[in-house]
């Protein structure tokens, strides 16, 4: 048997199983090592191969694709520094828990360690940061070889879905010549041709007794709060929201927690929490017996702050992906189970809670924040604060709206209300990096309705090649961009009280002119001079093919002082409501 042979029949059979497990798209990143699979996985008819030549925004591109569908996408490239520059998108995969299979090609055994080109040491390249990795064996076609191929392809996909979801790493090492034998039969299958093994990967749940202790320990508890992350369930929305309305709970929804836009209800949702939680008098007067926290921690320092002033709370963590999202060490109770369906078995347990005394405390000093918040409506000049308000008021119903790290994720969070529209929103906040957030959205929306994108300048400039696989694949993207030359979030932090080297190490302007940047991918930029601009634009924009900047400049100085101008004021108001409410 020949070495071509025994190649195709081994790749082709990894790449049938990987189609069977219910992948669907691979990124591909071109090379030499990498040549076989790259051509079997080309030809396979159910497979839909992106090609994107920067192996950084590829594995970025791939991440938005996975998170949009919430199901792994593959990613290959050849060997050498193109594995290492994978890395940064497998840690956010590892941390916003998404499902990536990572394939990398090798040098054969012989060639590595021996000063051969584009070799470097590629076992466990990822270390802690993927969930599995496999040395695979060098092409056979035995029928033992076969089976181990396909035995190993359905384990890693269904490692990187089995919760919490994550990157998988298989190093495909490849003889020369690289060229496979491509003819009719690639893809027969003479074993078991509806899938080599079938695992099933099932939730985490609960006991019926272990629920009734949960039940007894909340009874009587009035004064709860409940805390929503991201989350990506579509159906937790509507069980949390009739669990909070039982217990008479308030719900602070985190932007991602997919809680602040849909058709749920509200009546017990609390948006304003970023701002009056800042609030001496707020915090005490809004003081909680008992905490229940859903998804990842939230956007929001001050409600991070808020939750370890009340260690003395007994707080419920409840994930179904079985992790550890406790970095306070405040959890008085670890629950592994499926969120929804621990809200939804929860509500078979527990009494209604007859006590709204402690819900209207909260709706009160919510509806107060957000009446003041209704001035930035009147402001004229062009600022991120009333960008952020306005947004839900700007976007079409089902669009998607990505948002990039630093200051467009906190001013999301402090300024974007409820609203009925179905608006989903997304964001890279596993590590909280601004890298590869342009190919990440634009993988999302590969499967995604009317995507919008809103980040900062540094951010955009960080990623801009991230728009080639828009213009290549004619992906639609609506881009706001908000330059205020440099890191804005800065500017809130310690940092900005030692002016002397702070705009050198950190308000780092770049004083780019995006408008050239966006027309070298064919892209369509718009300098943004009045809101009411800025309104038409959106409006038509879920019309428009292709790539749509427009740019927003704002001042970070004018920005800092905007937001702590209007934290005073809403903060005075605050303590007036409640201290007149306890004299």
């Amino acid at each position: 048997m020949n070495h071509q042979e025994s190649l195709t029949a081994y790749i082709a059979a990894f790449v049938s199983e990987l189609v069977l497990t219910g992948i669907t798209d691979v990124v591909v990143s071109p090379g030499s090592r990498s040549t076989p699979m790259a051509m079997v996985m080309a030809e396979h008819p159910d497979l839909k191969v992106h090609i994107h030549v920067d192996e950084r925004s590829a594995a970025f591109f791939a991440l938005g694709m996975a998170k949009a569908k919430n199901k792994p996408v593959a990613i290959l490239c050849t060997s050498g520094t193109a594995a290492a520059n994978y890395f940064p998108a497998i840690v956010e995969a590892k941390y916003s828990r998404i499902p990536l299979l990572v394939l990398t090609a090798d040098r054969p055994h012989e060639l590595r360690e021996v000063g051969a080109p584009q070799a470097i040491d590629q076992l466990h390249l990822y270390g802690h940061q993927v969930k599995w990795f496999a040395d695979m064996a060098l092409p056979e076609k035995t029928n033992e070889m076969l089976r181990y191929a396909r035995t190993i392809c359905a384990r890693a996909a269904a490692i990187a879905t089995q919760a919490p979801a994550g990157p998988v790493h298989l190093n495909f090492p490849f003889r020369e010549p690289l060229i496979p034998k491509m003819d009719e039969s690639l893809f027969e299958l003479s074993e078991r041709p509806q899938g080599y093994v079938r695992v099933n990967n099932g939730d985490i749940t609960l006991s019926e007794e272990e629920f009734k202790e949960i039940a007894a320990e909340l009874t009587g508890k009035d004064k709860g709060i409940i805390v929503c992350g991201n989350i990506a369930d579509e159906k937790f929305a509507k069980a949390v929201t009739k669990l909070g309305a039982l217990l008479n709970y308030p719900i602070l929804a985190d932007p991602l927690s997919q809680l602040r836009s849909g058709t749920h209800s509200f009546e017990n949702v609390i948006e304003g929490y970023d701002t009056f939680l800042r609030n001496e008098d707020a915090k005490s007067f809004l003081k909680p017996d008992v905490v229940l926290r859903f998804g990842a921690m939230p956007v929001s320092k001050a409600l991070t702050i808020f939750l370890k002033e009340n260690h003395d709370a007994a707080q419920f963590v409840i994930d179904g992906g079985g992790g550890w999202r406790d970095p306070s060490a405040l959890s008085t109770n670890m629950i592994f189970c499926n969120e929804t369906y621990f809200c939804e078995k929860l509500l078979t347990f527990m009494a209604a809670n007859p006590s709204s005394a402690f819900i209207d405390d909260w709706r009160k000093v919510n509806q107060l924040t957000k009446e003041n918040m209704a001035v930035i409506r009147d402001e004229k000049e062009l600022s991120e604060s009333k960008l952020f308000y306005q947004l839900a008021e700007m976007l079409p119903d089902e669009a998607t709206l990505f948002v990039g790290n630093s200051m467009p994720i906190r001013d999301l969070d402090s300024f974007f209300l409820s609203n009925n529209k179905s608006i989903k929103v997304m964001a890279n906040r596993g590590a909280n990096g601004i890298d590869g957030t342009v190919s990440t959205a634009i993988g999302a929306a590969v499967y995604t309705k009317s995507l919008y994108l809103v980040l900062g300048d540094l951010t955009f400039f960080h990623d801009l090649n991230g728009l080639i696989a828009a213009k290549l694949y004619d992906i639609d993207i609506r881009i706001i961009l908000v330059n205020n030359n440099g890191g804005g979030i800065f500017s809130f932090l310690p940092q900005s009280e030692h002016p002397k080297h702070f705009e050198l190490l950190f308000g780092t302007p770049l004083n780019i002119n995006f408008e050239h940047a966006v027309k070298m991918f064919n892209g369509h930029y718009t300098k943004i001079a009045t809101w009411d601009q800025l309104a038409d634009l959106l409006k038509q924009s879920h019309q428009q093919k292709g790539i749509h900047v427009y740019e927003v400049e704002t001042k970070r100085d004018r920005n800092r002082d905007e937001h702590r101008e209007f934290w005073r004021s809403v903060s005075q108001e605050i303590s007036n409501l409640v201290n007149g409410a306890q004299e």
